[in-house]
């Protein structure tokens, strides 16, 4: 799995002109999920959002996770951060997982993200065209990939 965290002061994701999911301070996360990917993966992945230590505490550090600043999550599925741009220039998307594995899993977030955090994670919708407003708070933008782990 690879996930894009972006700290935001607010992020919404809308489609057919309706508001699917929006929240004020916290995280906006695009992910995209592999052929590969386990639960394993999804739980190592789920744990490190929600404890991401990357909001200002008092003396302006990056010490506090979401659960220290009551934030919230706007999880996107996003099947274009498993693309392969090395021949050519069209991107071939062959190691995002298809829709019969990524649904369950991308649910799986939800319901995973949802228990870690105790907040309702608001989504987008899998597989539609869908528009993400966002104000990155920083910016801070952080990329984590479960089979690279750095």
């Amino acid at each position: 799995m690879r996930a894009v965290l972006q700290r935001v002061s607010e992020a919404s994701c809308m489609v057919n002109g309706q508001i699917t999911g929006e929240i004020d301070t916290g995280f906006l996360v695009l992910l995209g999920i592999e052929e590969t990917d386990t639960d394993e993966d999804l739980n190592w992945l789920a744990a490190k959002i929600a404890n991401m230590r990357v909001f200002s505490d008092e003396e302006g550090l990056m010490n506090k996770a979401l659960a220290d600043i009551g934030g919230e999550i706007l999880l996107v599925s996003q099947f274009t951060l498993y693309a392969q741009t090395k021949k050519g220039n069209r991107p071939s998307f062959i190691r995002a997982a298809k829709p019969d594995k990524a649904i369950p899993l991308y649910e799986q977030m939800i319901a995973t993200l949802q228990n870690l955090t105790s907040k309702k994670v608001a989504t987008g919708i899998f597989g539609a065209d869908m528009k993400v407003s966002l104000v990155n708070d920083g910016p801070v933008t952080i990329i984590i990939d479960t089979k690279v782990r750095e």
